[in-house]
């Protein structure tokens, strides 16, 4: 954005010969042209005020330090800007004009601004009403700057809705908060909202060095580009911490270096945090464990080394899925480099187990009574569950049915490529041996068609786990259950241990068409079945047999419960077995006994 010739970004506001005054109030922003990174509102406000079209009311939004209180003066002073030569709301203000002083100083008589955290209630807000019925004393504009505007009562809110949608020709009402969820949508649908951005690493940098250099400050880059990350882009805050860093640094004279900022604000060298992240995922806890000690003793606290830890393990997970020069822009092209090559070699599943176990450590440490300590228990675990095989190699691992989706499956590595650091004991684990390769590919086109469809859910393929060492060519083909009948789909149900469906299904739904060829099934549902059958039956027959079914409910009835129908045939069988010569024989000399059940000796029972 281009500057005003007399009042640049950097140039500090005037004060009292020999009065200090803090860096974020000196060098606070007096135009449009002195904010930085709110292009997007500046040319928005200009194209409004050029074209007439000024809102009664303004939301401004956004966190804090980012400049909403100082835009909502600014605002104030370009509805009231007056000159000689200038007689009409302008965003434009090369020059001070007769309000703008007053307005800037917060004692223009026409200019309220109230702080809606300590005016909270409803008598304030009717004040306000009160007040803007009459027309402003010196200026163009009454204007009515609300801070805090979420802090209101519900009241208060109400109270202000009326004369916020329709207010006298000669008021504005401008609003700030950090909190836009708490602002009511009443209030907010008769305002123009502006989220003020938080302000970029390198924008901010740049802003710095301008400002140290304007206090006589030399300052290093890299301890610029650490108060700017520290700001987490808020202006306030940075220029606080450079204010801080420049009394640090042996008074306005001195040099801000990358070596002051880091002892004051307790970081850690990042190239040494680099080197504890590799020590840690490369299972070595002891020099792990040194890097650590030496960060501590040299002044980094144990939380915020943890803290900084989980920043570069999320920078090096960044740089591996969006390219080394994807949101790095504060980054030196050390760490650029050194991101670059962790990424290469570490594996995804790898860095994400990494930032979890780093996320619950932070908490550990923050509750923990020797924070030093909690700190090396967290390193510690990470280097020794830097090597365990990924959930999907365990699973396989452990012989018996295997669960397999294609969408949960990572590409393995080709030929040649560096493995990542954590995967190299895991190449020579059993559990390379426990997939046989070639029993898949000898049946290639079986497989694609079952672990293919879009439709499907997680896929079961058995007999991938075996312990022995059994050669490939002799594993066994993946099998799927015929379903010719819907007694097989019921009997299926049974063999995944849904037991719940499995009771829906024999006692609770009457079959009306069963297709096995076009995976169609019709049935009718009985008082006891739950509407959602159909889709629950659908969706684990899918994910079960690798095909496309479809349910359909009937309103007709059709055949008897499955259920019903066996307990009547086994009725009828019982009374045929009572019938029986011998049988009839046996209850008759031991009055006391009963037939229980009966078995079919050709399906395995044993005489």
């Amino acid at each position: 954005m281009g500057k005003s010739k007399k009042n640049s970004e950097t140039e500090p506001v005037a004060a009292s010969a020999g009065k200090y005054v803090v860096l974020a109030r000196k060098y606070r922003p007096q135009t449009f042209d002195d904010l930085i990174g709110q292009e997007a509102m500046v040319r928005t406000l200009r194209n409004a005020f050029a074209t007439g079209r000024i809102a009664q009311g303004y939301m401004l939004t956004g966190v804090r330090g980012v400049g909403k209180t100082t835009t909502a003066r600014i605002l104030a002073r370009a509805l009231n800007y007056e000159t000689d030569g200038s007689h009409q709301p302008t965003i434009d203000m090369p020059t001070m004009g007769r309000h703008c002083a007053d307005i800037i100083e917060s004692r223009h008589a026409d200019v309220i601004e109230m702080d809606a955290a300590s005016n909270t209630g409803i008598d304030n807000i009717r004040e306000i009403i009160e007040s803007a019925r009459y027309k402003p004393i010196l200026a163009r504009m009454k204007v009515f700057i609300i801070d805090e505007v979420h802090m209101l009562s519900k009241g208060a809110f109400n109270a202000l809705l009326k004369t916020l949608e329709e207010p006298p020709e000669h008021v504005k009402f401008i609003f700030a908060t950090t909190e836009i969820r708490k602002v009511p949508v009443t209030v907010l649908s008769r305002c123009q909202r502006f989220d003020l951005r938080r302000i970029d690493v390198p924008l901010l940098v740049e802003h710095f060095r301008k400002i140290a250099a304007n206090e006589g400050a030399a300052a290093d880059d890299d301890a610029l580009a650490m108060i700017a990350r520290s700001a987490e882009g808020s202006v306030r805050d940075g220029l606080s911490l450079l204010d801080q860093a420049i009394a640090t640094s042996s008074g306005e004279q001195g040099r801000i270096t990358g070596e002051s900022v880091r002892a004051m604000l307790g970081l850690a060298d990042r190239g040494r945090i680099f080197d504890l992240l590799q020590a840690l995922l490369s299972a070595t806890p002891a020099e792990a464990l040194s890097v650590f000690l030496s960060l501590h003793r040299d002044g980094a606290e144990a939380q915020q080394v943890l803290s900084d830890l989980a920043e570069t393990v999320h920078l090096v997970t960044r740089t591996k899925v969006a390219g080394a020069d994807t949101g790095t822009e504060a980054l030196s092209g050390e760490e650029r480099r050194r991101a670059a090559a962790l990424a290469g070699l570490l594996s995804l599943p790898l860095l994400s187990r990494a930032w979890q176990m780093l996320l619950k450590g932070i908490e550990e440490t923050a509750r923990a009574g020797d924070p030093v300590a909690a700190a090396e228990m967290v390193l510690i675990r990470i280097a020794y569950t830097s090597d365990l095989p990924a959930p999907d190699d365990l699973m396989r691992a452990l012989g018996g049915d295997v669960l397999l989706s294609r969408r949960s499956s990572a590409p393995s590595a080709p030929d040649g490529e560096k493995r990542p650091i954590i995967n190299q004991a895991r190449d020579e684990a059993p559990v390379a041996k426990s997939i046989s390769e070639a029993a898949l590919a000898s049946d290639e086109e079986a497989f694609d068609q079952l672990m293919g469809s879009d439709d499907a859910g997680d896929q079961i393929v058995e007999g991938l786990g075996d312990e022995d060492d059994t050669p490939a060519t002799s594993a066994p083909a993946i099998t799927l259950r015929p379903l010719n009948t819907f007694a097989d789909v019921v009997a299926l149900v049974g063999e995944r241990r849904d037991a719940r469906l499995k009771v829906y299904l024999e006692d609770n739904v009457s079959l009306v068409k069963f297709d096995s060829a076009s995976g169609t099934i019709d049935l009718h549902l009985l008082a006891n079945a739950p509407t959602q059958l159909g889709n629950d039956l659908r969706e684990k027959l899918n994910a079960w047999t690798g095909r496309r079914w479809m349910v359909a409910l009937s309103k007709a009835m059709g055949e008897k419960p499955i259920g019903q129908v066996r307990r009547e045939r086994e009725a009828t069988e019982l009374e045929m077995m009572k019938s029986h010569p011998a049988v009839a024989a046996i209850l008759a000399e031991f009055p006391g006994a009963r037939i229980t059940g009966i078995r079919d000796l050709e399906d395995g029972a044993k005489p």
